[in-house]
């Protein structure tokens, strides 16, 4: 094909829209079944993958023969995080209205870097700027960052603590780099996230120098065991343990590192969203004493995937540490994204941050917060009265079950999974083998808890019978 042939095919189908009904219908084929359809693909949709494997097409291929086969050989395999019994990461499901602006918004293909390339997308960042801060309860002069994940926010948020602790001691990393500049001390609890520790590799801080402090039963940092902290110290804390779901006391902690001059940053993954929550705020008081914020809103918020928020106390810092110019930049009179996030080239993802907010309100926020510790306080009931041990305190939407041995806990978790009932995975929790369950689904239904409890129990009799065999 002659690249004029090729242009009028592509603007044949392009203005085809039954190639996109198409789409939607298989879509909506695919919601229909994923409530009730098994958590994860079998051996026959396993093996399907292989059709996938080919060598680069020669010619082009149609829009509705490249859809089928997806669903043919791509749908079976995969993971139906929408539905309400998966348990297995802090993955959450989707609003529907957020849903239905990922939708949309995928024609609009807006790209918010700067005003003048989506004003819609400028403004809404805005406001949702605003309504987070209000959420959360931060400070005003904060600035929020829509970047993909925790991982980017956390990596964000690092770079900002790294240009101001070291401007703070006269050295500018951004003309100057790292090398012979003042060494930053970087102090963690021993169970921070893995997602910190990458960022603190990437930044260039090194782990080797990262000075560990003890944790709690539970995970949590212990406040007397906080070094002596100064002006060039980042104190990294956690709204929710990644296991255990605990929390760090702020209240404790945060005033006193600020008098010392520490900048304090929280990974408030899945945690920080408690804020929004009136029976579960206690466990985030006293966070907004931190600099930085680190959130996710593809997991308790329920947008789609992938959403992460930076939020800063000190709007400078960020800006100067994620610095960005060229002679093309065209500065607006409003909200240019791209000076709060690494990346130029991103998808406005705000649509569905905006759409999920403004369909729950204040209340509907609040009420599907407090119904993910409900389902996981009816975990904890109902596996501990089927002779389960749940090892942690619930505080919030984390489950760390295990069975009277290590290796019958490992021999239920395989179980568990094979049946496909539900799936949850494994972790380790006080040098013993535990099943981690995460709910942050809104649907996930009491029904569904039942059901992946009466799953554990078949899981742990075929498993006790494979080991007396």
């Amino acid at each position: 094909m002659t690249t004029s042939e090729i242009q009028d095919k592509m603007f044949a189908e392009f203005l085809d829209f039954s190639l996109y009904e198409k789409a939607l219908k298989e879509g909506y084929q695919y919601l229909t079944h994923a409530m009730d359809r098994h958590v994860f693909p079998d051996d026959d949709a396993m093996a399907a993958l292989k059709q996938f494997d080919e060598p680069f097409p020669e010619s082009c291929s149609s829009g509705t023969g490249v859809l089928d086969i997806l669903k043919t050989y791509g749908e079976p395999a995969t993971v139906p995080h929408v539905g309400g019994r998966y348990f297995g990461f802090v993955i959450g499901s989707m609003v529907p209205a957020s849903l239905s602006a990922k939708i949309l918004s995928a024609f609009w293909d807006q790209c918010p870097a700067m005003e003048v390339l989506s004003p819609l997308g400028a403004a809404l960042e805005s406001v949702v700027e605003a309504w987070l801060k209000e959420i959360f309860s931060l400070p005003e002069q904060c600035v929020a960052g829509y970047v993909s994940g925790t991982s980017s926010a956390i990596f964000c948020s690092l770079a900002a603590a790294r240009y101001r602790v070291l401007q703070r001691c006269g050295w500018d990393v951004n003309e100057k780099g790292l090398y012979e500049a003042p060494k930053i001390r970087i102090v963690a609890g021993r169970q921070v996230h893995s997602t910190v520790i990458k960022g603190i590799s990437l930044m260039g801080f090194g782990k080797e120098n990262i000075e560990w402090v003890d944790v709690d039963s539970q995970g949590r940092i212990i406040p007397e065991a906080i070094p002596r902290l100064d002006k060039k110290t980042i104190l990294l804390l956690q709204a929710g343990n990644v296991n255990s779901g605990a929390f760090d006391n702020f209240s404790a902690i945060c005033e006193s590192a600020r008098n010392q001059g520490a900048w304090i940053h929280i990974d408030g993954a899945f945690g920080l969203w408690v804020q929004a929550c009136g029976s579960l705020r206690h466990l985030t008081r006293g966070c907004w004493q931190a600099d930085s914020w680190s959130v996710d809103c593809h997991k308790t918020l329920n947008t789609p995937y992938d959403s992460g928020v930076v939020i800063c106390r000190d709007r400078e810092a960020l800006i100067d540490a994620l610095h960005m110019s060229g002679a093309y930049i065209v500065k607006g009179k409003g909200r240019d994204g791209m000076f709060y996030t690494p990346e130029m080239s991103r998808r406005a993802r705000i649509f569905e941050i905006w759409s999920a907010l403004k369909y729950l309100g204040r209340k509907g926020l609040d009420q599907m917060v407090a119904g993910f510790h409900d389902r996981a306080v009816q975990f904890e009931e109902e596996l501990a009265a089927a002779g389960f041990e749940v090892v942690n305190e619930v505080v919030f939407n984390q489950v760390l079950v295990r069975c009277e041995t290590d290796e019958l806990t490992l021999k239920t978790l395989e179980q568990i999974q094979k049946l496909r009932v539900c799936w949850c995975g494994g972790s380790k929790w006080e040098d013993r083998e535990v099943i981690r369950l995460s709910i942050c689904s809104w649907s996930t239904t009491r029904a569904d808890v039942s059901l992946a409890v009466r799953s554990f129990v078949d899981a742990r009799a075929l498993a006790a019978g494979s080991l007396s065999g």
